[in-house]
Order: structure tokens, then sequence, then C-alpha cells
């Protein structure tokens, strides 16, 4: 709805100052004799919309009303039954002085028309100078252009009926078409350019999941898995299956600092380094560590880090060595359930170029079970906030033992989830292997 005067601006989605407090119109009152019928009016052939409904919660004079919108829902209309010895009363059948606006009259009178729409006259064209903008002219030649002539604006307007008799106009002006015109351009660029991130997303997304292990090295002592289940559609987790040969295999997980696209291309980089490297991580892990974290370093912004986990599983010995680079200690579950906890033996990688690493050994016997994670299944929360935690994961591993290590992993995510079954707030990795009998 609108003035009738010139100056027509649609505030509707305008951003006002934070200062400044929120203010629109709210609604118009309409006063009818049955509203069941005006509902069916303005609901069946306008394509209003009820925002309130009032008949079951009459006010203080115990009239019916009813809040209507039309399809934008800028402003709205109080359909109310006034008594019929008020002063309201009288005022039904007249003007509303109410004016919708629209960018086409037109196709608008030709829509409504043909629902049944009454119609006091077929829209007309006016145009109009803007008065307070007339200057006179002081020296301008005869027959030439005038610089300072006011600008004209155009209006085409009808007006029409409700079945009480209150009558309405429906305008549309220069300004307005003009204004929703390159709303809607707007508007269909924005949809644009989301679909087109939204694609891009996608294809990151399907770059990203080729980037985690495709085979597993078969192994004739070790039975092993991993999944990833990412927060957003690319994520900032890692983990990989590196076959280092001598019937060696590398077991990575890694977390980055941050989250989305950035994470996202961090983990890339870091994973080309690890591979790129892993040449040398059969005979000289430190060496290979300290290359992995020089080359992250240069690759990467200050603030960047990310957190790693890298064992070396020996098929014939039976013997992991390990590097923890400020990860969360690894859980070897013993079959007699003890527990063992591989914690760091040196810092985060990417943010030291003075960078220095221990490694660490381990003997694995048939029937153990490594489980390397990231802090996305720990630190999930409860409805009450409560973490899942290190104790929880124990627990979980020890429940689904027995199981082969993909539906082991399956298990352990599913308890995560069920235990925090909200939004998912961080990406959640996982690694199992199970040591095999002789």
């Amino acid at each position: 709805m609108a003035s009738s005067g010139p100056h027509v601006t649609d505030t509707a989605n305008s951003n006002l100052p934070r200062q400044e407090p929120f203010l629109r119109l709210q609604s118009v009152m309409v006063y009818v004799r049955n509203l069941d019928r005006s509902l069916e009016f303005y609901l069946d052939l306008l394509g209003f919309q009820i925002v309130f409904d009032g008949r079951s919660q009459p006010g203080k004079t115990g009239q019916p009303w009813v809040v209507v919108s039309p399809p934008d829902g800028t402003a709205n209309l109080t359909l109310i039954v006034p008594r019929t010895d008020s002063e309201q009363f009288k005022q039904i059948g007249r003007a509303s002085h109410v004016t919708f606006v629209t960018e086409d009259v037109l196709a608008k009178f030709r829509e409504w028309s043909k629902r049944g729409v009454h119609f006091l006259s077929n829209p007309r064209l006016r145009r109009f100078k803007h008065a307070l903008q007339l200057k006179p002219s002081l020296s301008n030649d005869a027959g030439a252009p005038d610089d300072h002539a006011p600008p004209i604006w155009g209006a085409v307007f009808s007006r029409f009926r409700d079945p009480d008799g209150n009558t309405f106009s429906l305008v549309s002006f220069d300004e307005v078409t003009h204004a929703v015109e390159t709303q809607r351009r707007a508007i269909a660029d924005r949809q644009e350019a989301e679909r087109h991130a939204a694609q891009e997303l996608e294809i990151a997304q399907q770059v990203q999941s080729r980037l985690f292990p495709q085979t597993l090295p078969r192994l004739r002592t070790l039975e092993y898995a991993g999944i990833c289940h990412q927060a957003r559609q690319v994520g900032g987790d890692y983990y990989d299956f590196l076959d280092l040969g001598g019937e060696r295999l590398g077991l990575v997980v890694g977390d980055i600092s941050g989250k989305g696209i950035a994470a996202a291309l961090l983990m890339a980089n870091l994973q080309a380094n690890l591979r790129s490297q892993s040449a040398i991580a059969l005979d000289q892990p430190q060496r290979f560590l300290c290359s992995v974290n020089q080359l992250f370093c240069q690759n990467t912004s200050g603030g960047s880090f990310a957190t790693l986990f890298f064992a070396e599983y020996d098929d014939t010995a039976r013997r992991l060595r390990y590097i923890n680079c400020g990860h969360l200690s690894a859980l070897l579950l013993r079959a007699d359930d003890s527990l063992d906890r591989l914690s760091s033996t040196a810092t985060i990688l990417g943010a030291f170029k003075e960078w220095e690493c221990e490694v660490e050994e381990s003997q694995l016997f048939p029937g153990d079970t490594l489980a390397l994670y990231t802090d996305g299944i720990t630190e999930a929360f409860s409805p009450h906030r409560e973490e899942f935690g290190e104790e929880r994961l124990v627990e979980a591993l020890r429940r689904h033992r027995a199981l082969p290590p993909c539906e082991l992993l399956s298990s352990v995510v599913d308890e995560v989830r069920r235990f925090s079954p909200h939004e998912q707030h961080d990406d959640i990795t996982l690694i199992v292997a199970k040591c095999l009998p002789h």
C-alpha cells in the first residue's frame, strides 16, 4: 500500500541504521458487514492471506476481526465488523483511502477482473510534475530545452470495490516500476550468484572427497578402515593410508585450524605435502615430518596450523612407530582390555619453521585395537552441553570391538550422533585398526 503522492518509497526491505528503532505500517482498518463474505473476496479474488484470525478472540467491544495481507506482506488490512449502532458502521461502503501499488496495473486489472473483482473504471494514465520542484526559467532562449524543467512522473490507476462497497485504488508509478524491476534484477543476480557458489562448493566437495584414500593397501596382520563426516560441505579434517613399501603402512589423521573452504584448501596442501614426501618416511620418519612442516609453513599464512598423528605400521614385526604432532592421543585398546594412550611427541605443524619431533614405538598383539580420531568426536555436545569425551569413546570401542573395522566405525559414529543429535558443528574423523590373529 502507498500514499497517493508522487514520491513513493518501498521501505519494506530497506536497511535502517542500527541506532534507529524499526518502524513500519502495521495495518489499516476496513469496516465490513460479513467477515466470511469479505474473506472470500480478499483471499480468493485478490490472493491475500490471513495474518491473524481474531474471530475467536473478539476485542473489548466483541467485534469479530481478521487481519489479511497482500502477497508481499508489507502491510495489513484489519477487516472488522462494527456494531450497527456505531459511527464505524456508517463508514462501510465509502472510499477507504487505501492505495495498492503494483508495477503493472493492466496485468493486475485483467487478473482480478477475471476472478470477479468489480472495477469502477478501466486503468487510466496520468502524468504530473513534481510541484515542489517547479522553478521559473530565468534566461533560456525561446524554444531551447529547459535544464531546470521539473521531472515528469506518471501513474496508471484504477479503482475497485469489495463486497461491501468499500473502494480502493490500484496504482502503478514510474518510480515504483523502476524500483521493483531493479529489485527483481538484484534478487535474480543474487540467486544466480548463490547458485553458482553452491555449484562451485559441490565441485569442491567432490574434489576433496577424492583426496581421502580410495584404495587400502592389503596387510596380513592388520585390518583397518577410516571415515570422515564433515560438518560442512568441505572441511579441514584429514585421514590417509600411505603405502610406504617394504610391507609398511602409514596411518595419518590430521585436523586443520579453521573451518570451511579455507581449512579445506590447507587440508589439500597438507595432503599433497605428505604424499609427495612419503618416500623418505620409511627410513627417516623424523626427516619426513620436518620436511612436511617446512613446506606447510611456506604455503600457509600466519596463524594457520595443523595437528597430526602419523604412524608407520610394520606388517611383519607388528610394530607401530608414531609421531604425534600436537594431536589428541591415539587410543590403543589391548586385548586384555587395558588402554595405552599414544600422546604428543612434537608440537603442531605449520606454526614454527624450526621444528623437531621424536619417534615412539609400540608393539601390537593379536586382538589389539588402535583408534585415531579428531576432536569432532570427543567434543560433540549433548543437548545438556555435556561433552562426549574420551571416556565414552573408549567405552564405545570396547562395546563394538568384535565388529569388523568398517562396522566398528559406523557403530561409534552412530553413538556420537545419538549423544549429540543437533546440527553437527565439527568434522568427525576416525580410523580404526585391528591386529589380526596369527
